[in-house]
């Protein structure tokens, strides 16, 4: 593989995977008088050192051996270490989860990380090490009073970084409490699996009739759960539905569940699936069974009606006539293709360029060498820097190879009138410019025609873009995408206006690329970007999509060209993808399925 082109290719940036973390517990502690613990299991992530939330389970109420149906997802990422922490709380009422000491049921810490070619968990087993302090820890809490010490065990589970999972992984693990003292037998169990990336998922509903009434005064209140079957023969929860009270003809919530979560891309692989009478107790009653296959679920395609029934084993073997406990209905299927970016472009996506230069007077006379616009023949200045490593990129996602080079912020000839929103080859009616080097000759061309004036003003250009992605957007088809630059030397002085137009335009197949050039303080522009919250209109209305991406060029002055290219392009694939699933757009020329693939077109 070439590593330059790597490096550079937007693709890239979607090279990031996906890691599935389903959690269980053994032996909890059992912190309540008169019931059993209710545990909830917090995930922290360390960042920037700091430890932070990043997801919960469920509660389950009165159980001491809870198995959780809430499924972890963490993007993992080449040669980072991603240190993570389970801590285990009992939960009382609904209210949020407490720091008291009573309430906290035991931890784990554990690092997600990347060796190699193959994706790996590396756990941190512990135990006491009095022999060997210096490959020790002191666990987190300790009062290096007690010396008692944690050492580092490391266990690697490997896993190949293609698109089908080839290992499924069990790590048991025990809790520990403050100071590193065991929470009695307490342990935890992670399993760990590595998501395809264009799996897709599917969505399902089920129903039931006539179950079996478990209670005495009232009628059973079901719930529907449903286990993958392992090739070992273990069994792995996949998804537990809502309890339906007092009722024996139960319509579930419909749920998504990814195919590889579901059933490991195997359409023959069986699934075993129970009904519960639910009890607070956390003793529930047992109502029945059924092993379906994910081949079976999709008859209900051609209009089939796809049913189990639900079977009691215990009361097959004793009632002669016995024939079931209730009937299990899948009502709805709905498949749905996950396609990746690149899926888009071999499918006949064009990526329409469009630069726009900011020709404000805060640059500088352009006739002085001190300008940032000033056309030195030996050397680029940044402007012509940044636009050439962003076009060089992608002038190979546009057939034509033309691209629209506009300006705002100057006054421009025959009238001389403020303009923020110009051709900068001064043909109204024809924007583009044939290649790199057509837009490098137009904007050298327009200097010496116009008169650096303000204010920095890039509402008109955003708007612009938007309106003309939406009027091509009638094509119902994901043929034509915008990428807009925009290259300024100071923060824009229309900020509700631009804030107002990118929200429009994140309805809009157009992702927004801003770099700063010059020594400017860019702090207020990193507003517009929305990695550190949700960009929203001076109305409260928030983006659809994050479309912005801001760089100043400074951070890339000593990098090469292709480092900014990579920087600025990052969020690219992502939000075509994110743009085209939320539209339900398939690619023009939809990918060849392999032959046993049923994925279908998104509705």
């Amino acid at each position: 593989m070439n590593d330059s082109q790597d490096l550079t290719s937007p693709a890239a940036a979607l090279s990031v995977s996906k890691v599935e973390l389903r959690v269980s517990c053994k032996a909890l502690l059992d912190r309540d008088t008169l019931n059993k613990s209710d545990p909830c299991v917090i995930l922290m992530g360390q960042v920037e050192g700091q430890w932070t939330e990043l997801d919960r389970t469920e509660v389950i109420k009165s159980n001491l051996n809870p198995v959780f149906a809430k499924v972890f997802t963490l993007d993992y990422f080449f040669e980072e270490a991603q240190k993570l922490r389970f801590e285990v709380y009992d939960i009382h009422g609904t209210h949020s989860i407490g720091t008291r000491d009573d309430d906290f049921l035991g931890g784990m810490e554990c690092t997600l990380g990347q060796v190699g070619r193959g994706f790996c968990i590396a756990l941190v087993l512990c135990g006491i090490d009095l022999m060997h302090p210096l490959t020790s820890y002191h666990f987190e809490g300790c009062n290096n009073q007690t010396h008692l010490l944690v050492s580092f065990i490391y266990i690697i589970i490997t896993f190949n970084t293609n698109n089908t999972i080839v290992a499924q992984k069990k790590m048991v693990k025990p809790l520990f409490l403050k100071y590193g003292k065991y929470a009695g037998k307490s342990a935890i169990t992670v399993n760990a699996e590595e998501i395809s990336g264009n799996n897709g998922y599917v969505e399902l509903s089920f129903c039931a009739k006539k179950l079996d009434d478990k209670d005495l005064f009232s009628k059973s209140d079901p719930f529907l759960e449903i286990y993958r079957i392992n090739d070992d023969g273990t069994e792995q929860l996949v998804h537990r539905t809502e309890v339906i009270k007092n009722n024996l003809n139960p319509v579930w919530e419909s749920f998504k569940v990814s195919l590889s979560s579901l059933c490991s891309c195997d359409e023959d692989r069986k699934l075993k699936c129970l009904v519960w009478d639910y009890d607070s107790s956390g003793k529930h009653d047992f109502i029945g069974e059924f092993y379906p296959t994910f081949r079976e679920m999709q008859k209900i395609a051609g209009g089939n009606k796809v049913s189990w029934d639900c079977i009691n084993p215990k009361y097959k073997l004793k009632k002669r006539n016995y024939k079931n406990s209730g009937v299990v209905i899948l009502s709805d299927l709905k498949l749905h293709r996950v396609y990746s970016f690149l899926d888009y472009i071999m499918g006949g996506c064009q990526i329409h360029f469009t630069v726009a230069i900011d020709f404000t007077a805060s640059n500088g006379d352009p006739r002085n060498s001190c300008s940032l616009h000033y056309i030195n023949p030996y050397q680029p200045n940044e402007y012509l820097k940044a636009l050439i490593a962003v076009v060089e990129i992608c002038q190979d996602y546009d057939s034509d190879k033309k691209f629209s080079a506009l300006g705002f912020g100057a006054r421009i000839p025959p009238n001389y009138e403020v303009s923020h929103d110009f051709a900068i080859n001064f043909n109204p009616d024809n924007d583009e410019c044939e290649g790199i080097q057509g837009v490098v000759e137009a904007y050298q061309n327009c200097l010496p025609k116009i008169q650096l004036y303000g204010p920095t003003n890039v509402a008109p250009i955003i708007n612009r873009l938007a309106n003309q992605a939406a009027r091509e957007e009638t094509t119902k088809d994901a043929s034509r995408y915008h990428i807009l630059l925009i290259l300024t030397d100071g923060v824009v002085t229309d900020m509700a206006d631009t804030r107002e137009a990118i929200v429009r335009a994140s309805y809009q197949p157009l992702s927004i690329i801003i770099v700063g050039v010059g020594n400017a303080d860019f702090t207020d522009m990193q507003i517009l970007d929305g990695d550190d919250g949700i960009l929203r209109s001076p109305k409260g209305e928030p983006v659809l999509r994050d479309i912005v991406q801001f760089v100043p060029f400074r951070d890339f002055k000593t990098a090469s060209p292709a480092a900014l290219a990579k920087c600025v392009l990052a969020e690219v694939p992502k939000q075509v993808v994110e743009f085209y699933s939320h539209k339900a757009f398939a690619p023009k020329c939809p990918i060849l399925d392999s032959p046993n693939s049923t994925a279908n077109t998104p509705e």
